[in-house]
């Protein structure tokens, strides 16, 4: 059985390499940096990467995907930046759940920094599960680690996943 993807602010591919093995298939990868598309093109292409703006990109054409995912930029919610949150032009959030909205997935995940899980962002990250639960979701925030994932550095992630109420009893 194929499970297919669309993954949102994809790099140069890091987390689609993991979905790839994990047995995705990309329809669509959004990437804004011409560099990284250019390394995704290079390293997969067969992959349909779509380079531009997220803002101008619409995923109606894979309704009830079984996976929406993505890495929406860092720095609003970075240690190492001014933490603004909403307030800061990168924050791509809004845009994901409307993707979400628009192509109903199974599932949604995404990752972003430990950050996020500071207590400044406490109603901003509840804003994003109640947006999500709206759109028949139950959604979740957790810190993982990437070494405990066989990756080998130490760097914590803060991944969010959201899944279709129906199916959110079996994960």
């Amino acid at each position: 059985m194929s499970l297919n993807s669309i993954e949102i602010c994809a790099g140069a591919g890091g987390q689609a390499l993991g979905l790839e093995m994990a047995g995705f298939e990309h329809q669509s990868l959004v990437e804004l940096e011409t560099a990284a598309c250019q390394t995704l093109r290079f390293n997969r292409p067969q992959w349909n990467v779509i380079e531009g703006d997220l803002r101008h990109y619409s995923a109606s054409k894979w309704k009830n995907i079984e996976l929406f995912a993505g890495g929406v930029p860092c720095p609003p919610f970075s240690k190492a930046g001014k933490q603004l949150g909403d307030q800061d032009d990168r924050d791509l959030f809004p845009e994901a759940i409307r993707l979400v909205s628009e192509c109903k997935p199974q599932a949604v995940m995404l990752e972003n920094v430990r950050g996020l899980l500071d207590s400044i962002f406490d109603d901003y990250r509840l804003k994003i599960i109640t947006d999500l639960k709206k759109l028949g979701y139950v959604a979740e925030w957790r810190l993982l680690n990437a070494s405990d994932f066989g990756v080998p550095q130490l760097r914590p992630r803060v991944v969010f996943v959201a899944l279709k109420k129906e199916f959110s009893d079996t994960f």
